[in-house]
């Protein structure tokens, strides 16, 4: 019996160590989980590190007025624009919401302004224009702003400034005395097919590190331009109408005799100009002799929309000036939208480069509607269709057309 016992209690000891060891396994000894495996439901993952941002670099750009300015491109949050259209080039290619100031002009908020160009349709104006309202005053601003406002820049604590004012040593004294970039834009007398503009866009792209859309804008207009180009480039010259653009703006003041003999648009569409040998190139004004004696030979007249308000008195004034038309006289007279209004609306010269050609070539333009061009050209501008709201601005006269001057002009 007492045997019997022992056994038992034997047995019991060896089961309660087998027991014992059990438990002191690790659990380490379980095989790990693959590297990419993903974690069960409920468990979040440890977050990757990211490398952080490389810090801005101090490059030096040479402006368009060959002045040589250190600029920090990407750094800069706090913009301001100054002189005529220097705040619509950057609205091309930079961030609106970074702007800290903007000229009394541009600013529709403010009774006391100047409002010359508020009947014109400015794009920019109707793309940011509830921005802009929104801002302090860096300045008047407007065709007779001859100088830049240093103490109200100052007061918009800019960390860079966007000027047209194209003078050297007002650039650097500026420059000197706001202790911050200034930059100093041009576009050229080819407008928005010059060279300086598509210089201008890239500085722009470079400074704001946004070259991909400085890019993208540059290679839509030179696309436009080449097939504007390429549908005209076979037409015999005989077979050309001769063309008179007329009521170009120039500093606000214009009428059917401003006109230009190298108008860039007529050169990119191949059309007859028929004002020739004048002794300086650019927008000016013909003596009313001239306009009379080339009257005969004009087979189309293009009338900028700027220049009607002034006509239209003129007109009322002397019915018979434009007897020696012959576009007059065959109602062959086309209205263009305004292609200068506190400086070049580059987007509407574009359109306007369009509805020139279609006017003078209307077979080789049949397939353009130019409700569907206007807004395709602001879209790459902008981003948005503006069509109707271009068309509906008091001084574009319900947009392209050609018009009844009987009805038009009485």
């Amino acid at each position: 019996m007492k045997r019997s016992i022992a056994f038992i209690l034997a047995v019991l000891m060896l089961l309660s160590l087998c027991a014992c060891g059990q438990a002191a396994v690790p659990a380490a000894t379980e095989a790990p989980a693959p590297a990419n495996e993903e974690p069960a439901p409920g468990e979040e993952s440890a977050p990757a590190e990211e490398p952080a941002p490389a810090e801005p670099e101090e490059i030096t750009i040479t402006d368009m007025i060959g002045r040589e300015v250190t600029v920090t491109p990407g750094s800069y949050s706090r913009v301001v624009c100054i002189g005529a259209g220097a705040l619509r080039m950057y609205s091309y290619i930079g961030e609106v919401n970074l702007l800290c100031g903007v000229e009394d002009i541009d600013n529709t908020s403010l009774a006391e302004r100047p409002k010359m160009f508020d009947g014109v349709a400015r794009p920019y104006m109707i793309a940011y224009g509830d921005v802009f309202s929104t801002l302090p005053s860096c300045g008047v601003g407007g065709p007779q702003a001859q100088a830049a406002e240093a103490e109200k820049i100052l007061s918009c604590d800019p960390d860079i400034v966007i000027s047209e004012y194209q003078d050297v040593e007002k650039e650097d004294a500026l420059q000197d005395q706001l202790g911050v970039p200034v930059i100093t834009l041009k576009s050229g007398s080819g407008g928005v097919f010059d060279d300086n503009f598509f210089s201008t866009m890239r500085m722009l792209g470079v400074i704001f590190q946004r070259e991909e859309k400085a890019e993208a804008l540059i290679g839509f207009i030179e696309s436009e331009r080449a097939e504007i180009s390429r549908r005209t480039a076979d037409i015999p010259e005989d077979a050309k109408p001769a063309v008179y653009i007329c009521g170009l703006g120039n500093w606000g003041t214009t009428n059917h005799l401003m006109t230009a003999q190298n108008y860039i648009s007529f050169s990119v569409a191949n059309v007859k100009n028929v004002v020739t040998g004048l002794e300086a190139p650019g927008i000016q004004a013909i003596e009313e002799e001239k306009f009379v004696a080339l009257g005969e030979d004009m087979d189309i007249i293009i009338m900028d929309a700027a220049a009607v308000k002034n006509i239209k008195p003129l007109y009322a004034e002397n019915p018979a000036m434009f007897d020696t038309c012959k576009a007059w006289q065959n109602g062959e007279v086309y209205l263009e939208m305004a292609y200068n209004a506190y400086y070049t609306n580059y987007e509407i010269a574009l359109i306007n480069t369009w509805f020139i050609a279609k006017t003078v070539y209307p077979e080789q333009f049949a397939d353009i509607d130019m409700t569907a061009k206007c807004n395709e050209v602001t879209q790459a501008f902008y981003g948005m269709d503006m069509a109707e709201q271009i068309n509906a601005y008091p001084n574009s006269f319900g947009g392209y057309q050609q018009i009844d001057t009987a009805a038009f002009f009485s």
